[in-house]
């Protein structure tokens, strides 16, 4: 990736993710804007249908057939992508983020077209129950900017849910795309030139840099604030920056496996 102030890409998409529901479910938590060299940007609505909102699995098929193009996108979505290493030494996982997406989709089945995350909690489906962790488990990025913990259910601002809903379809896209998208860090810091690529993100990192605006809901002003600021620090070359943060080799390695926000130094 080129580290002058020519942007390295073309489209900027922000979502910010909802774990409500099911994936089928019409979720009115669930934006997604988009932003293009030429324009600004604006919500990308769902297809016509009786449902009104996004669903996941809608969400999930859309990047798919946006993805499998030549236009170079970076995409950044509002859910944990990862696990602290804490999680992935107490289950004996292999510290490989393939492995435990494909993991943890088996024990927590979410992408299930009627399955609640609720349901895997409760034992109904899947096996979540051998797969849990401690509220007090943090990846370095979430203590860094104060991110909440992926293991902390049913708090205001929590990421839990939309996390334990979002993991799978990250597999659904990977097994689909393969070398076509990379996951940032998860495939290195430096994506290959004219390669589209997927990075967690967090609106609170960039939304007050731009105004707040009362005829969006909080939901459209963080995946706007996303996909205007991936644009703009583009163009500005700060997204080249902080796609190589300043980490020691250990924590590089690390960040491969917790992953990291976007933005987060």
């Amino acid at each position: 990736m080129n580290h002058t102030s020519r942007p390295s890409f073309e489209r900027y998409i922000g979502i910010d993710y909802s774990g409500a529901q099911t994936p089928i479910s019409s979720l009115k938590g669930l934006r997604e804007f988009m932003a293009t060299a030429e324009s600004d940007a604006l919500e990308v609505l769902p297809p016509p249908s009786p449902r009104k909102y996004w669903t996941r699995q809608g969400v999930a098929h859309w990047l798919l057939q946006t993805l499998s193009d030549a236009t170079p996108t970076i995409v950044g979505i509002d859910h944990g992508f990862s696990f602290p290493l804490r999680y992935f030494e107490y289950h004996q996982i292999q510290p490989d983020w393939d492995i435990f997406l494909r993991d943890f989709q088996q024990h927590w089945p979410t992408d299930g077209e009627y399955v609640y995350v609720d349901f895997v909690r409760d034992g109904f489906v899947g096996n979540g129950a051998q797969r849990i962790g401690s509220p007090k488990w943090r990846r370095i990025t979430e203590q860094r900017c104060r991110a909440k913990s992926v293991f902390q259910f049913d708090v205001q601002g929590s990421v839990a849910k939309s996390t334990r809903s979002g993991l799978p379809w990250l597999l659904f896209l990977r097994e689909k795309l393969g070398q076509q998208l990379h996951f940032w860090p998860f495939d290195g810091f430096c994506p290959p030139s004219g390669r589209s690529v997927v990075a967690e993100a967090y609106p609170s990192l960039y939304k007050h840099r731009f105004p707040s605006s009362s005829s969006m809901t909080g939901d459209q002003q963080d995946a706007w604030a996303i996909a205007c600021w991936l644009k703009q620090a583009d163009s500005s070359g700060e997204l080249q920056a902080v796609m190589l943060p300043q980490l020691d080799p250990s924590m590089q390695l690390m960040a491969k496996t917790e992953g990291w926000i976007l933005g987060v130094a």
